[in-house]
């Protein structure tokens, strides 16, 4: 049960962002400031795990290596080697895959991170345009952008129960973001925009990221994504708030959330809970962070959101759990015929 909570704490994290990237906004700080703050909290924070992870790995290992090494000049060469055999093994263990990243495995989860950047850039700017809880509805729609994407890339059409939910999440956010009371004429269409392209580039970074390093410990991981992400947005936007004495302005305050709750604590609790939960129930556990978005919005913003959008808040979440669900009663009705 702890796992499942887990990430389900790590996609409520998720959902609180955007409420306090208004609330910095609104004390005069720009895009660059925001995300540049949140980026140096995950930062740090990423690194200080790493060091600390490989610190007691590292601690482990060399107690392995003492019990495993008493009366090793008594026994038997044969012993002896059966004795190396088995330190090497508790040694590789206690390692706990802290093996060394070559530098251009660094380079590559480097650059798998910089996705995150740009999906925090677009998807934080869009908020100076529309609502926090049409934001996050936006950016949901990488839900169907991914499932694109893989089309694509493997030359496949999605199967029925895919373009189902497809069309389940469109008529959800249809309903949730207002559309159908409003009109599409009532939003901004520079926020739609930029938000829908967080979506995008959220998609990559799921693509990216999967595929980058697998083998590698999730606090390195973690950490060198961070980093890449990081260097890339003091290319974009150059750090002055770390030299103009902003950074111990309320913005420290501001970049503290948004680097513990975004940058640091999800993918941790996601490295802890995912493999114990599957990514197939991650997904569904990491919906959550639509409803409390738009909660949070609702109740510390005070957005308006009627009742019709509540009820396409929750056609999005059925079908986020749509798949899951087919694939659910799949398996149960193989197990009953075999």
């Amino acid at each position: 049960m702890k796992y499942y909570i887990a990430v389900l704490a790590g996609a409520m994290s998720y959902g609180i962002l955007s409420t306090i990237v208004v609330l910095a906004y609104g004390q005069g700080y720009d895009l660059g400031e925001v995300v540049g703050s949140q980026l140096l909290t995950g930062f740090i924070l990423s690194w200080l795990l790493a060091f600390f992870t490989k610190f007691r790995q590292g601690r482990k290992a060399c107690e392995a290596g003492r019990r495993n090494g008493q009366g090793e000049e008594q026994a038997q060469q044969r012993q002896r080697q059966g004795k190396n055999a088995g330190q090497a093994e508790v040694l590789a263990a206690a390692a706990g895959g802290f093996q060394q990243l070559t530098w251009k495995q660094r380079l590559l989860l480097m650059a798998a991170g910089t996705p995150t950047v740009i999906t925090g850039l677009v998807y934080y700017h869009s908020l100076r345009y529309i609502p926090a809880s049409l934001a996050i509805l936006l950016l949901f729609q990488f839900t169907w952008i991914s499932v694109l994407i893989q089309a694509v890339l493997k030359r496949q059409r999605p199967n029925k129960v895919t373009l189902l939910t497809l069309l389940v999440l469109f008529g959800g956010t249809l309903l949730a973001a207002g559309f159908l009371e409003q009109g599409l004429s009532e939003f901004n269409i520079w926020g739609i925009a930029f938000g829908l392209m967080s979506a995008v580039s959220y998609s990559l970074f799921v693509l990216f990221s999967g595929r980058a390093v697998p083998a590698a410990h999730p606090a390195y991981r973690s950490a060198w994504m961070v980093t890449g992400g990081f260097v890339l947005l003091c290319i974009l936007f150059p750090p002055t708030f770390l030299f103009n004495g902003l950074i111990w302005s309320e913005l420290l305050v501001f970049g503290l959330l948004l680097g513990f709750f975004g940058a640091f604590l999800p993918p941790v609790l996601f490295a802890v809970g995912v493999p114990h939960t599957g990514g197939d129930m991650a997904g569904i556990l990491g919906a959550a962070e639509l409803p409390v978005a738009v909660l949070m919005s609702s109740i510390v913003l005070g957005e308006h959101v009627s009742v019709l959008q509540w009820v396409g808040v929750v056609i999005v979440l059925i079908g986020v759990v749509l798949p899951e669900l087919y694939k659910y009663r799949l398996t149960r009705s193989r197990i009953s015929y075999s």
